[in-house]
């Protein structure tokens, strides 16, 4: 999975200013930059918090008996590495602690472990202490392939965005990962962000200007919009969306990037001019971004919601990442199917 996924007239719609650090430039757009950093948003969070680190010495990674060889935090800054071994509740509260002191630590641990192993210390000694921590949950969704219902994490976005005060990121690919973590590091308090595990598909092809808040329109497309969030689901969407175009569909997509603060802006918009809404992400189709997103358009511009994601089940079927979203019903071909029998029928 090294292709890129989103075309120029996507890309020129994301924008192309430049992303904090990111190489190329001008015509290059990020091919240097994919070559360098690679496509694996776990490596990119890890490289973006190295970069940091070494240019403030609040910055601290805590850590949880994992690691990453290929970006060796520990060995190059070992005064700013903290391993507190497997203990996630444990891990979270010291860097709560950290926090507390003047420190800017990052957590890097499994969201699984992150959200529910240590929810209490997530909700109550960092966001309810308003603590500056920021929590990387590598494995999201299905992510984890092999590892099975054990080490996925589908449930994390419920819990997240009903936890008063936390930010949360769900970034579309290695790059944007890459931009958010260093948006994180300079956003005033708590804040939890999905990173995948394995190597998924590029979106960007050219350098833009990351905001927290505020989502990207990477295509335009009156008949059909649809709205996704995350690692390998936003490359989906495109993908469903280029099915559609075949077929003479207009489709829209539009990159959730933030989860909370959700952009109810871009997405009212999105309902107002399209026929229908479709969602797309790696979690539980019950309190994810459909949930978020149907609860905006009621309200506020009300329209058809087409909800694709995990369904509410342990997914103890297995396979390569790549895989598991047609293996679940909710890939490209699955949207692409459902759009079309909705259009068939109204």
């Amino acid at each position: 999975m090294t292709s890129l996924i989103a075309g120029p007239a996507a890309a020129r719609s994301a924008g192309t200013g430049r992303g904090p650090g990111a190489g190329g430039g001008g015509g290059g757009g990020l091919a240097a930059w994919y070559a360098e950093y690679g496509l694996n948003s776990r490596a990119t969070c890890r490289r973006a918090q190295l970069e940091l680190a070494r240019a403030d010495r609040r910055i601290l990674s805590v850590e949880n008996d994992l690691g990453l060889p290929e970006v060796p935090f520990d060995r190059e800054l070992p005064g700013q590495y903290l391993q507190v071994g497997i203990a996630e509740a444990n891990l979270l509260s010291v860097a709560a602690g950290l926090a507390m002191w003047g420190n800017l630590p990052f957590v890097n641990t499994f969201a699984v472990f992150a959200t529910m192993r240590a929810c209490e210390q997530l909700r109550l000694d960092i966001a309810y202490a308003g603590a500056n921590v920021k929590v990387m949950g590598y494995y999201t969704g299905l992510s984890g392939g092999h590892a099975g219902p054990t080490h996925s994490c589908i449930e994390d976005i419920a819990i997240t965005r009903a936890i008063p005060g936390l930010t949360v990121l769900s970034p579309a690919d290695a790059y944007e990962t890459y931009l958010a973590t260093k948006a994180a590091a300079s956003h005033p308090g708590p804040v939890y962000l999905r990173a995948s595990r394995a190597a998924t598909p590029a979106v960007y092809r050219d350098e833009y200007d990351f905001r927290i808040g505020r989502a990207v329109r990477l295509r335009d497309g009156a008949d059909v919009t649809i709205v996704a969030t995350g690692c390998l689901m936003v490359s989906e969407a495109l993908r469903a969306a280029d099915l559609l175009a075949a077929d003479g569909v207009e489709c829209g997509v539009l990159n959730v990037h933030t989860l909370k603060p959700l952009d109810t802006d871009a997405i009212v918009a999105a309902a107002r001019g399209s026929r229908l809404l479709v969602t797309c992400e790696d979690h539980n189709v019950i309190g994810g971004l459909g949930s978020a997103v149907a609860g905006v358009v009621s309200g506020q511009a009300p329209v058809p919601v087409l909800r694709y994601g995990v369904p509410d089940q342990y997914c103890g079927q297995t396979a390569e990442y790549e895989d598991m979203p047609a293996r679940y019903g909710f890939g490209a071909g699955d949207m692409y199917e459902g759009v079309r029998a909705w259009l068939a029928s109204h």
